[in-house]
């Protein structure tokens, strides 16, 4: 198993298309997700920030198993490969570090070590994931995108603390760079334009608390880059960009077990173990996620309801049904593919590269919403794609 210390070491590439095709991905989804949150709960007016927190969250659940849908029908790799040698993968890097013994392919499967770190994992993208959606009833789409991705200014210094790293001087700038790209969206002006007071149905379209919101904001903000550094720390495994691979057993590297699945006979590869392929490993953890999210979290449910906080009630027109379906969809796309990239880039490279959907979330305020573009928006927007640009670089030098 890779040496945790360097488990947050910036990645020497990016990854190659796969990974550029996901990141896109990641980019429309959560802007997708961001303007449907908000034109659902203001100018539908359906306001129940936990229940579409809840269905979103469950929605996660589906991950890991279209993703192996995918894999059997179209790699025709066989699912007991594909289960074999996930299963293996986390046994060996869960294994403790103190540990001599060798993991074979016959280790039990640590499964209740495996559930309690899901679990944890469940909380720790709960809190800031609720918040965010509690905030996008009472904040712009704007601010709350701009101070959310601020994650990335305490996903640094979280990784910096708790691995006890070396402030590098350029992934610092280009942090800094990035965090005062933000502020300067936020109080530079960019926001929703004002809206006439004679015009009486416009008025319940606006944001009804945005200081509230900024504050929850900036609490989900500080959460979600902690949940950032713990997963890529704990949970992602080191070989998650590794390209898929045969092998037995387990002796050595993976580089080493690739070099022993060269001799096997080729009519033998079905019944054994696959290197989790791009992605899938993540996605087992999104889904687990998503299937403890389903399980528990209705719990709050009827105790809103009870005490008036937020009555339960289903969507009764169309509209709103299928807001919420692309709510859900959305949320699925752009937290699988984040969960992805944490394992292959770290949490640094991720979240400023997350910050790019502020400068997607600005021209979609332009383009439905009637947000001036002010001279702030642009330069904000610049230093933000500059300070991706100088850690894209690091990367490749």
């Amino acid at each position: 198993m890779a040496d945790r210390h360097n488990a947050l070491a910036p990645p020497r590439k990016l990854g190659g298309k796969t990974a550029a095709g996901v990141f896109a991905l990641v980019l429309l989804a959560f802007v997708t997700e961001s303007q449907l949150t908000q034109y659902v709960q203001t100018k539908l007016d359906y306001r129940k920030p936990y229940l579409i927190f809840y269905l979103v969250h469950s929605s996660f659940s589906a991950s890991f198993f279209l993703h192996i849908l995918y894999l059997v029908l179209f790699t025709g790799k066989s699912y007991r490969a594909l289960r074999n040698g996930l299963s293996f993968a986390i046994t060996r890097h869960m294994a403790p570090h103190n540990d001599n013994t060798t993991v074979t392919p016959s280790t039990p499967f640590p499964t209740v070590r495996f559930l309690v770190l899901c679990a944890i994992m469940t909380t720790g993208i709960s809190i800031p994931g609720l918040l965010w959606f509690a905030a996008m009833a009472l904040a712009s789409v704007t601010d709350v995108t701009a101070i959310w991705n601020t994650n990335a200014f305490f996903a640094y210094i979280f990784t910096v603390k708790l691995m006890k790293l070396k402030w590098g001087t350029l992934r610092l700038v280009a942090v800094c760079l990035a965090t005062i790209g933000v502020l300067i969206i936020v109080y530079g002006g960019s926001t929703m334009s004002e809206v006439p007071e004679s015009d009486a149905s416009s008025q319940s379209t606006r944001p009804s608390g945005p200081m509230v919101g900024d504050l929850l904001t900036l609490v989900a903000s500080a959460g979600y880059g902690l949940y950032q550094v713990l997963y890529k720390k704990n949970v992602a495994l080191p070989s998650d960009e590794k390209a898929p691979t045969m092998y037995t057993h387990v002796s050595g590297s993976v580089d080493s077990l690739e070099e022993e699945a060269q001799t096997l006979d080729p009519s033998d590869k079905e019944d054994e173990m696959v290197n989790p392929p791009f992605g899938l490993h993540a996605n087992l953890v999104t889904s687990t996620i998503g299937l403890m999210t389903l399980v528990t979290l209705w719990l709050p449910l009827p105790i809103l309801h009870f005490y008036g906080v937020e009555p339960f009630e289903l969507p009764t027109d169309t509209r709103t049904f299928l807001t919420l379906a692309a709510i859900c969809i959305s949320g699925l796309i752009f937290n699988s593919g984040f969960m992805i990239l944490l394992g292959i880039w770290g949490p640094i490279i991720t979240s400023v590269g997350n910050l790019l959907t502020i400068v997607l979330t600005l021209i979609s305020d332009l383009v439905f919403d009637a947000v001036a573009l002010t001279v702030w928006s642009l330069l904000g927007a610049g230093m933000i794609i500059g300070a991706f640009g100088v850690l894209v670089y690091e990367m490749r030098t």
